[in-house]
């Protein structure tokens, strides 16, 4: 009997000591961190309504967590500047790219548990552990409270790995730039979105139309973010197709000239 309990007490304190590496100190509840970590394809039903004991109501509560202490950063950080550039700079910030590539970061995705065949998944695999930080700071509130958690995001997130003034100065309104070169250019500028239901979730499919053309084709579990990546993408063809343009007509110069 001892033996059977023995490594099930091994392995918990080998969890114990690696959040502690990523937090700096050692889960009062480790339970919590324990459902943080698991995604909902490793998940198992729990309640007669079907509720799961995955971590997405922990990213809930650590979703809330994180816009408040950011908001709270921003303010400070930034005295003079309007509502519109602190929001634009928090989604930045808490931007589900950021946010997964946060959690590679401090190496929170080695401690995550889930089905490997949903890597094969590309939209879920850009999110798992973007999610799975959520639900972590959703935890550290749990265990720790408020402070605790807000420390956490300001001194071992923010400071070591997130350059704010970077961020100022990458562009994320691709939508926006788009629209905005359809209307300089008098064409018609449509973003068509089509939905993909894949088990619990819902992807989105968006395509970007520019002068009654397809030119950017993204899909994400967001639709905003999904209309955000094919405008990028169409963006990057526009772009790409006046570079080619400019070449052949240095091109023709070029023979007329001989």
């Amino acid at each position: 009997m001892i033996f059977a309990i023995w490594p099930l007490h091994k392995e918990k304190r080998r969890l114990s000591k690696q959040i502690k590496q990523i937090t700096g100190f050692y889960p009062g509840s480790l339970f919590c961190y324990e459902q943080a970590l698991r995604h909902h394809s490793a998940s198992k039903t729990i309640h007669q309504n079907g509720s799961r004991d995955s971590n997405e109501r922990l990213e809930f509560l650590g979703d809330a967590m994180l816009n408040s202490v950011i908001a709270e950063y921003l303010f400070k950080k930034f005295p003079f500047q309007d509502e519109g550039f602190l929001t634009q700079m928090r989604s930045k910030i808490v931007s589900r790219e950021s946010l997964n590539e946060l959690a590679l970061k401090i190496q929170l995705n080695k401690l995550v548990v889930y089905d490997k065949r949903n890597m094969q998944n590309l939209t879920i695999r850009n999110s798992i552990f973007g999610n799975a930080l959520e639900a972590f700071l959703g935890a550290i509130y749990l265990d720790g409270g408020f402070y605790t958690c807000r420390k956490f995001i300001l001194e071992q997130l923010i400071k070591y790995h997130v350059d704010v003034d970077k961020l100022q100065k990458t562009e994320t309104n691709f939508k926006g730039r788009l629209i905005e070169q359809g209307q300089k250019e008098a064409v018609l500028v449509e973003f068509l979105t089509e939905e993909n239901n894949q088990g619990k979730q819902k992807i989105f499919i968006v395509s970007a139309v520019y002068n009654n053309q397809v030119i950017g084709v993204a899909e994400n579990l967001n639709k905003k973010k999904a209309e955000q990546l094919a405008a990028q993408k169409a963006i990057e063809k526009l772009n790409q197709n006046q570079l080619n343009q400019t070449k052949f007509t240095e091109q023709d110069l070029q023979i007329e000239d001989k």
